[in-house]
């Protein structure tokens, strides 16, 4: 299960690696910059990978690949902390437009003062659901069962989701129809 002190100890570890003093945090522990682990359903901490972009990285992605070097998975880092840090591209997630104005900022003492700017949690859903994967399914479904995250509001954002297909944004609004998480895969 992935903690809120993981998810500062990823950004304080991130920053220092690109050597820069913010990074977007966009994959499903993003979430734990809104709420501790305490506050979320089992199905929406399970991962402990943490997805990390650089938020300057004019090189292709350049510094999303030290990041997976030196912090990502079987790496030392993540044999040593149990988690790892995960570097991606900006365009690794479809998001709604005005994302950017929503995020949400984690910067205190644990951070060493850097900043994780992490996705809101509707908007984090919206990006879950247009990956259409399993895994992302039962993550959107655990937080809509959990009352963290309104349906409605994802519902509009994913209709402003300009890079969106159109199948994919179907299938993901099938799914907020419905009210049970697919079951879990084993």
């Amino acid at each position: 299960m992935a903690t809120r002190a993981q998810l500062e100890h990823a950004i304080r570890a991130a920053t220092e690696i690109i050597q820069q003093s913010s990074v977007l945090v966009i994959g499903s522990q993003s979430i734990l910059g809104t709420w501790g682990e305490d506050e979320l359903p089992p199905d929406a901490t399970i991962s402990i990978e943490f997805d990390v972009c650089p938020l300057d990285d004019d090189d292709a992605d350049s510094l999303a690949t030290r990041l997976d070097g030196v912090a990502g998975e079987w790496s030392p880092f993540h044999e040593l902390h149990g988690f790892y840090v995960q570097g991606v591209g900006r365009q690794t997630a479809i998001l709604p437009t005005g994302w950017s104005d929503r995020l949400v900022r984690v910067d205190n003492a644990n951070t060493n003062g850097r900043t994780g700017l992490c996705l809101e949690p509707h908007d984090l859903c919206v990006a879950k659901l247009l990956a259409g994967r399993t895994k992302d399914h039962r993550f959107v479904g655990a937080l809509v069962s959990a009352g963290l995250v309104e349906r409605h509001v994802i519902a509009e954002r994913l209709q402003d989701a300009p890079r969106a297909e159109a199948r994919a944004r179907d299938l993901a609004l099938d799914f907020l129809g419905s009210t049970t998480p697919p079951p879990r895969s084993r």
